[in-house]
């Protein structure tokens, strides 16, 4: 079974809902392929920032600071629920087309799981800036990485092009918001819905996998040994 991800770095229902896919996961029994898809949520987010995302979302919705901490607030409790000890004070603006380019990086080398874990981590749980080709080179480093071949793809444009055509890709097949999880390309869940969710389409794919063996025309046959 094969499940995409079109996710981003920046989406704070991304991590969570990656957690609650895992959680299925864990109660699952039959091994699945993951794969995850780049997606922007902000393509022009400038790529140095010292813009803090409370203050963006109190001018995106035109409310006060505070109220905008409030939102911020419910969305730490609900990570807290999966484990997870979001900062979200201590996060910029970050554009994430580098992290995403070191995904793909880490992709061709069976790594993706492990990078993608750790931005979501450096972002969200350690206030870390993953727009600093520093912080980069590092996350790419601990999961294997050479930090030759990272600073290589940053001093490029390499695996931009991947990066746009997963968006393309993910807006031609009905993806307008982040995570958005793709069953064998033929179900999907949107959003970091409950782990009960995940396994009830997870069970429903591995059933229609299954063999089915129609029986045209039946004879004479044994049944036991005594036949």
């Amino acid at each position: 079974m094969k499940v995409e991800i079109w996710s981003d770095i920046a989406c704070p229902f991304c991590y969570i809902g990656k957690r609650k896919f895992e959680q299925a996961l864990d109660e699952f029994d039959q091994p699945v392929d993951v794969t995850f898809k780049s997606f922007q949520l902000d393509p022009n987010a400038p790529h140095h920032s010292t813009e803090s995302m409370v203050t963006v979302l109190a001018k995106k919705y035109n409310i006060p600071v505070e109220k905008a901490k409030e939102m911020n607030s419910q969305v730490t409790a609900q990570a807290k629920e999966v484990g997870l000890n979001y900062d979200l004070e201590s996060i910029r603006v970050v554009n994430t087309m580098d992290a995403h380019r070191l995904s793909h990086l880490a992709k061709e080398k069976g790594k993706m799981g492990e990078v993608m874990e750790a931005l979501l981590d450096a972002h969200f749980v350690q206030g870390r800036y993953v727009g600093d080709r520093e912080e980069l080179i590092n996350i790419g480093a601990k999961a294997g990485l050479s930090k030759e071949e990272v600073n290589a793809v940053l001093d490029s444009d390499q695996y931009k092009d991947v990066v746009m055509q997963d968006q393309a890709e993910g807006s031609q097949i009905g993806v307008q918001g982040v995570p958005f999880f793709v069953f064998n390309r033929k179900y999907a869940v949107s959003g970091a819905q409950p782990k009960e969710a995940f396994l009830q389409v997870l069970e429903k794919v591995k059933e229609e996998d299954q063999p089915q063996i129609q029986v045209v025309n039946q004879g004479d046959t044994c049944t036991d040994e005594s036949c």
